[in-house]
């Protein structure tokens, strides 16, 4: 193979994996580690991958989105799919649960499908605990500062009164989802409230629709074997490889 070529598919091919070892290029092109870390340090300098320690991430998966659209912009995007992925994730809640619902458009959704009446829930979405109430269910809200743009109470105050709560199951929004860099908000008062939720939680599930897998906002607040994710469509291989993915529309539960 000619190196011009074989440097082609490494390309292809980091941009379909988002993310792929020296290892695994040594094998898919049985080449030698020098030569494959001459394809990757010659490629980088084109600015066609980023190399980096033991490997290569897709140039496609490092820009980074600082900003965080409204709620109501972000409530009329891939209806259907968070359609689908919240009447899933209801269905998981069982009746010794102490739920915990993260602020989010699909987090939101799912209390429309959520049917369980003996579970207790507790929030830091506004709206949210409204919806709950409305539904006649047993919820707890969490104190502290209000952010208007994703209608979320965050700050100290509220990091403070997660850490005291022990959650069977936590629901969560993200804005994006990157081997690299785990699962992303733009905002990191949110992003802590976010951590300290998954920290407190004896399993979390990612709520997100196939849009967000390769993206990423400024702050991590958590890394992908951390959360089980559920989606719309099965990403590549390598997520599936570090947690568990549950795509609603195979039949099968978790």
């Amino acid at each position: 193979m000619l190196t011009q070529e074989r440097r082609d598919l490494i390309v292809a091919l980091i941009n379909e994996r988002n993310v792929v070892t020296v290892a695994e290029l040594m094998e898919e092109f049985d080449a030698s580690a020098a030569t494959i870390r001459r394809d990757l340090t010659a490629l980088h300098d084109d600015k066609k991958i980023v190399k980096v320690f033991g490997g290569a991430t897709s140039i496609i998966d490092q820009d980074v989105n600082t900003t965080e659209p409204t709620v109501s912009a972000k409530a009329v995007l891939n209806t259907q799919e968070k359609e689908a992925i919240s009447k899933y994730a209801a269905s998981l809640i069982n009746d010794d649960d102490f739920v915990y619902i993260d602020s989010g458009t699909t987090t939101l959704e799912m209390i429309k499908y959520i049917t369980n009446t003996k579970a207790k829930y507790i929030t830091n979405g506004i709206v949210h605990a409204k919806k709950l109430l409305e539904k006649g269910l047993s919820t707890m809200i969490i104190g502290g500062r209000c952010k208007p743009t994703t209608e979320a109470i965050i700050g100290p105050d509220c990091i403070e009164g997660i850490s005291k709560y022990h959650f069977t199951k936590a629901f969560m929004g993200t804005n994006g989802i990157s081997l690299h860099a785990g699962y992303t908000t733009p905002d990191v008062d949110e992003a802590l409230v976010k951590q300290e939720a998954v920290k407190h939680a004896y399993v979390s599930y990612i709520l997100a629709d196939h849009t967000k897998f390769g993206k990423v906002s400024s702050v991590t607040f958590a890394e992908i074997p951390n959360c089980c994710i559920i989606t719309d469509k099965e990403p590549n291989k390598n997520y599936s490889s570090k947690t568990i993915i549950k795509n609603v529309n195979d039949g099968e539960k978790l």
